[in-house]
């Protein structure tokens, strides 16, 4: 019994392996930010002006593209919620609060996952 159990699992993990390597590179990434959307990140996002950090939010799920309500056309800014880190210190501090954001495609921005 517990090696026909073993040999379902390996079977399934093959099959599944198999189906993921036919994907394409776009469609695995779409895969795994879905896995993430579910799962939750613990995302970082910098804004920067010049070599400055100037805002920085924490506790960061995941950051969106905005889509036009008419034409389901992207849009030329990404949202998300995530707590304003006031002081920098990467640290969620008393009274730091969660916030919505949105920046630019033309903001230099990093996104990342907290390393602490």
């Amino acid at each position: 019994m517990f090696q026909k159990i073993k040999h379902t699992a390996l079977i399934t993990t093959v099959i599944g392996a198999s189906l993921l390597a036919a994907c394409t590179q776009e469609q695995q990434n779409k895969i795994s930010r879905d896995i993430q959307n579910w799962t939750g990140t613990n995302g970082v996002m910098e804004v920067y002006a010049g070599d400055k950090v100037v805002r920085r939010f924490l506790k960061v799920d995941k950051v969106s593209t905005a889509l036009g309500t008419d034409d389901k056309q992207p849009r030329a800014y990404r949202f998300g919620y995530g707590v304003l880190d006031e002081n920098l210190n990467m640290q969620v501090d008393p009274g730091e609060k969660k916030v919505y954001f949105e920046v630019s495609d033309y903001s230099n921005t990093v996104f990342f996952e907290n390393p602490r």
